[in-house]
């Protein structure tokens, strides 16, 4: 494995006694893809979470390029956020009043683009996720997978380092959440992304370069001396 690009050691982090991380080590590469799985309850959102500056662990520590995520202020972590990570939730999260060309350019005009800037980069990523001809159209008369690509365009119009996808075909029948799967991984390898995948899908995390396993706030089984390297 090259060089990671996002770390973690230690991580611990506890919701009053119940313990959702125990100590976890991570590290991903660019142009690696990680599946983490486990039961529910078992950390993966919390482990998503805190490598993406979301939340802070307890304890432990996370690095983007060496640099540490976890003590940056909430302005600091929030601007990484969008600028550096990407996130695709398994429900897209699209604006339903927007056409899909201004949900997409959204992450950039929230980062003080104008719109009219921010509409180019939107409409080349639409056109590279096949979806051409419907920059107009609204998630409502989009389908589900159409739905889906627009937030993947969107997670991938600031062209991040990080992408976290959490359960991101789990609303989606097999064969649209299988074309979708294939266009998120080709995407992130094209752009030398890392890419981190929660899901509860055997045939997904079969389809990413690495898996690890969460059981009880652990990581048990799957790559875990890879993990941490």
């Amino acid at each position: 494995m090259s060089a990671p690009m996002l770390t973690a050691h230690g991580l611990r982090k506890r919701y009053g006694t119940a313990v959702a991380l125990g100590g976890v080590d991570f590290a991903v590469a660019g142009g690696e893809s990680v599946a983490v799985t486990g039961p529910s309850g078992s950390g993966k959102s919390t482990l998503l979470h805190c490598l993406a500056g979301v939340i802070r662990p307890d304890e432990g520590e996370v690095r983007l390029f060496g640099e540490r995520v976890d003590t940056l202020s909430e302005r600091e972590r929030s601007h990484l956020r969008r600028t550096r990570f990407a996130f695709l939730f398994q429900f897209g999260q699209l604006l339903p009043e927007l056409p899909a060309e201004e949900n997409v350019a959204l992450p950039l005009m929230l980062g003080g683009t104008p719109r009219r800037k921010a509409l180019g980069p939107a409409r080349d990523r639409l056109a590279q996720l096949g979806l051409a001809g419907k920059e107009d159209r609204r998630p409502g008369e989009l389908s589900g997978g159409e739905a889906q690509r627009v937030a993947l365009a969107r997670a991938l119009v600031v062209n991040p380092a990080v992408v976290f996808a959490d359960e991101p075909t789990g609303a989606l029948d097999r064969a649209t959440g299988d074309q979708v799967m294939g266009v998120l991984l080709d995407t992130v390898s094209q752009l030398g992304a890392a890419l981190v995948v929660v899901t509860h899908d055997p045939l997904i995390a079969a389809r990413c370069t690495r898996t690890i396993v969460i059981h009880d706030g652990l990581l048990h089984g799957g790559d875990l001396a890879e993990a941490r390297r």
